[in-house]
């Protein structure tokens, strides 16, 4: 894999951090909005959105993510 490649692989990878991370918060809220924030789902998303947190907050410490 040369430079080109893997840049563009590290590009495709942030994009789908991103949009699980924003999955995850939209699947939160409609949990939520049941009254169900005790429930095994989502208690899974929130382990799943925390774990996306901190991937994005990797690639902001390493200058590979702008800072939201």
């Amino acid at each position: 894999m040369n430079k080109e490649e893997r840049l563009e692989a590290f590009e495709k990878m942030l994009a789908d951090i991103e949009k699980n991370y924003a999955d995850m918060q939209q699947k939160m809220d409609a949990l939520k909005a049941q009254g169900k924030e005790k429930s095994a789902t989502y208690r899974q998303l929130m382990g799943n959105k925390l774990m996306y947190k901190q991937m994005l907050f990797m690639y902001e410490l390493y200058g590979l993510k702008d800072k939201e």
